[in-house]
């Protein structure tokens, strides 16, 4: 099969009080998708991704700081990191994230 279709991936987690949740929703060779839910307050503290990652949120707000760079990622926002990109955030409402990672060929 030559696509893949995901109808509603903001469905793929719900919202725990206090907490981060994730599900993965889509690996193959070339990239890995998770679906990440996160109440207010929460997050992740800073790290870096082994791979190039893509970040959408697709319902709520996240204050995100990359390089040192505060934004506010909200829907229709879209970040690109390369690998090594220092970056943290927390969820400023309820919110659920999409992130990418995408597999480097050598």
């Amino acid at each position: 099969m030559g696509h893949t279709t995901i109808d509603d991936a903001s469905a793929a987690v719900t919202i725990q009080p206090g907490a981060v949740v994730s599900k993965v929703i889509y690996r193959d060779d070339e990239l890995d998708v998770t679906v990440f839910g996160f109440d207010t307050g929460e997050g992740l503290t800073e790290h870096t991704a082994a791979r190039p990652a893509i970040v959408q949120v697709l319902s709520g707000r996240l204050r995100f700081i990359v390089e040192g760079d505060e934004t506010q990622v909200v829907p229709g926002t879209w970040v690109h990191m390369t690998s090594g990109t220092p970056h943290s955030l927390v969820a400023e409402e309820p919110t659920i994230m999409l992130l990418t990672l995408l597999h480097t060929r050598a």
